[in-house]
């Protein structure tokens, strides 16, 4: 069988990324930033080492914590003077509730022409393609043009500290020789007509910034007028950090990503006051709208232990998601929000990044899917949040976005992450198979 033009019959990977799928999706690996209460990536991690070994690679399993593990393995290249690429992948999914769901979250459902499941499009869909694709060619003895690394990740939805980042600090050698890499999120399409659909490639994403704000006061009866007030002072401080709007920013990648999706849908774009042509970009307005600016949400607050006791101690934790070259004047504007009296410290930071849309690579993927979607104009685009390429640029690594899939039009792809009946369509899966092939055939 032959896709969108590719040299050789792809059917062994395209029969076997849907179970494949299925598999990776009934295995219950929620993070919730706690191994204690944590499922943990064991059972996927041997899946996949089961996977890759059965077709003659020697994959790597590496725990960090008991039950917190990732595989690497390395699949030589034709050429190996040439640097190695990097594919990566996690296998950690955000908690789901069965209650919200349509179908149980951990079922692997086909439905409607789509597989449903936590982890179905964040990231198990990818990580199922790899393997599929992976395995075609070991059974077929097919050599890729360079090494390629193949990482499949524990704890990124929690920062990979016990993933990414682990593996950088503690077994940096698995990744010898890499240059570049490919994982999460970007590829996707965004249809404009029938015969025009934008991919989105990622070449940037947002610094990760998470902050505690610890407030102190005099501890006392509920009774009493007090002053002197812990709680009341980190409220304020956090209705202020809340209600802050930071001011616009233009990066490189934005502005070309605006000009070329609005002179696409034929919007009219002020430069001076983006906001309003991406207003008229629909549900993918929520993503782009968040990487013209630094943002601040509050998400937890912490105080007290009795009604009746005013605390001495209150804390809370902003989520701060900060654009490339920005991260010290971030923080001295969060300070300066919450004031003298409220500490402000990080607890995790994780530098933006951004690379630029050209280069070999960039023309192997825009290659790749245009043979296989002749309407594919591919265009460059800003993450608003954060993936493990900020593990991999620590040692290096030219970093993008690219899980191709071809989705439909009306699918309100960015409400998928981390939400309630998160599904990927089983002929994008295919399509991201038959991309992948072309793509890691000429990179």
């Amino acid at each position: 069988m032959s896709i969108g033009g590719v040299d050789h019959a792809l059917d062994g990977a395209l029969d076997e990324v849907v179970p494949i799928c299925q598999d990776l999706l009934r295995i219950d690996t929620t993070n919730t930033g706690d191994t204690a209460t944590s499922a943990g990536e064991r059972r996927a991690a041997e899946y996949v080492a089961a996977k890759l070994a059965e077709v003659g690679l020697e994959p790597v399993i590496c725990e960090s914590e008991p039950g917190r593990a990732s595989v690497v393995a390395r699949y030589a290249g034709a050429d190996p003077s040439r640097d190695a690429l990097l594919i990566h992948g996690h296998l950690d999914v955000v908690p789901a509730d069965p209650d919200e769901w349509s179908v149980p979250p951990f079922s692997g459902e086909e439905r409607d022409g789509y597989l449903w499941g936590r982890g179905a499009v964040d990231m198990k869909d990818f990580d199922a393609m790899v393997l599929a694709l992976v395995r075609q060619w070991r059974r077929e003895g097919r050599v890729p043009p360079r090494d390629l690394v193949l990482a499949f990740l524990a704890d990124e939805e929690a920062g990979g500290g016990l993933g990414g980042h682990h593996l950088v600090e503690h077994r940096p050698e698995l990744f010898d020789g890499v240059t570049e890499g490919i994982g999460e999120v970007g590829g996707f399409s965004l249809t404009v007509e029938d015969d025009l659909r934008l991919y989105l490639i990622e070449t940037a994403q947002k610094g990760i910034d998470w902050i505690r704000l610890t407030s102190r006061g005099r501890p006392g009866h509920g009774s009493m007028v007090h002053d002197d007030n812990a709680v009341t002072r980190l409220c304020d401080a956090v209705a202020r950090v809340g209600q802050h709007q930071f001011p616009v920013v233009m990066t490189p990648t934005v502005r070309a990503f605006l000009e070329q999706v609005c002179e696409a849908l034929e919007i009219e774009l002020d430069l001076d006051d983006p906001e309003l042509a991406i207003a008229k970009l629909g549900p993918i307005a929520r993503v782009v709208g968040a990487t013209v600016r630094n943002t601040a949400n509050p998400t937890m607050l912490q105080a007290g232990y009795k009604a009746n006791v005013i605390p001495g101690l209150a804390t809370a934790v902003i989520d701060g998601r900060v654009l490339p070259g920005h991260e010290e004047s971030f923080l001295e504007e969060i300070r300066r929000l919450v004031g003298p009296d409220v500490e402000a410290e990080h607890i995790t930071h994780q530098p933006a990044l951004e690379t630029t849309f050209d280069g070999e690579l960039v023309d192997a993927m825009a290659d790749a899917l245009r043979a296989v979607d002749p309407g594919a104009r591919p265009v460059p685009y800003m993450l608003s949040g954060g993936t493990d390429a900020k593990a991999f640029a620590r040692l290096g690594i030219r970093c993008f976005g690219f899980a191709p899939l071809k989705l439909p039009a009306d699918l309100d792809f960015s409400a998928l992450f981390h939400g309630i009946d998160e599904r990927v369509p089983i002929d994008a899966l295919r399509f991201g198979v038959t991309v992948l092939d072309r793509f890691l055939s000429r990179c």
